[in-house]
């Protein structure tokens, strides 16, 4: 296992699993850096042919590590490699596979608008609290979520909070299937083993013609300015702050 990620590589198939239980899987910076380079490594790596993400424990993910988030905000740590991987999801041709149990939190529902087939838990909520946490979405997510289910559903998402069940998720195109949480993980692998038998050659090259990935990248680069921007607003630290403190944030300071 490298920080947290354990990686295994067989049979055409690489899984890339979160495996910090204890702290609900949230993500460090070195994290990022090894998904990110496992991802884009694998691109050029004759010997994977699908990729799957998932998360150790109850807790697919709970996004990122606010403690590093807040000693952004207080400028006091680089987080460049939360770009790296949201950057490696855009370029990657491969098929990818999430399992997702238990809570899917900012990032960790991001990421599934770049996968190309998820099988959640049924006990599965994903949620995208940017704007709580005075912050805004990541990974094109203010693109791809409103493409995906619609303006309204994106907003509640993004502007309020709500989290989405499984039954919601794939009524909405969020999600392939749910199942039992113990039969999520042989679920996920199943259907990787699928794609790991058909032309890969001809999975990638529709996979190219689905997705403009230039233009997901672009929408990445604002949406990342934007994301920088809003870390060193009185607002974020007020966020961070009552995080820490364990309170209610009050933003009617703020004008």
């Amino acid at each position: 296992m490298s920080e947290h990620i354990r990686i295994r590589n067989a049979e055409g198939v690489l899984t890339l699993v979160m495996d910090r239980p204890d702290k609900k899987n949230a993500l460090t910076d070195a994290m990022y850096r090894v998904l990110a380079d496992q991802i884009a490594g694998a691109q050029n790596d004759a010997d994977v042919r699908v990729i799957v993400l998932r998360g150790e424990g109850e807790m697919f993910t709970a996004g990122n590590d606010i403690g590093e988030f807040a000693a952004a905000a207080a400028g006091g740590a680089e987080l460049g490699n939360v770009g790296r991987f949201i950057k490696a999801l855009a370029a990657n041709e491969k098929p990818l596979v999430a399992a997702v149990q238990g809570r899917a939190v900012g990032v960790g529902t991001t990421m599934l608008l770049h996968c190309d087939h998820v099988v959640l838990a049924e006990d599965a909520q994903l949620s995208t609290p940017f704007v709580s946490l005075a912050l805004v979405p990541e990974a094109a997510s203010s693109l791809l979520l409103p493409a995906r289910i619609g303006h309204l559903r994106a907003f509640s998402m993004l502007a309020l909070g709500e989290p989405v069940s499984a039954a919601d998720a794939i009524a909405w195109g969020l999600a392939n299937q749910a199942v039992p949480a113990a039969e999520l993980q042989a679920a996920a692998e199943g259907i990787a083993q699928r794609l790991s038998r058909q032309p890969l050659g001809a999975i990638m090259a529709t996979k190219r013609l689905m997705r403009d990935a230039a233009g997901i990248a672009a929408h990445m680069d604002v949406e990342t300015a934007q994301f920088l921007t809003r870390l060193g607003t009185p607002e974020a630290r007020e966020a961070f702050m009552a995080f820490a403190q364990r309170r209610a944030p009050d933003y009617t300071q703020f004008r």
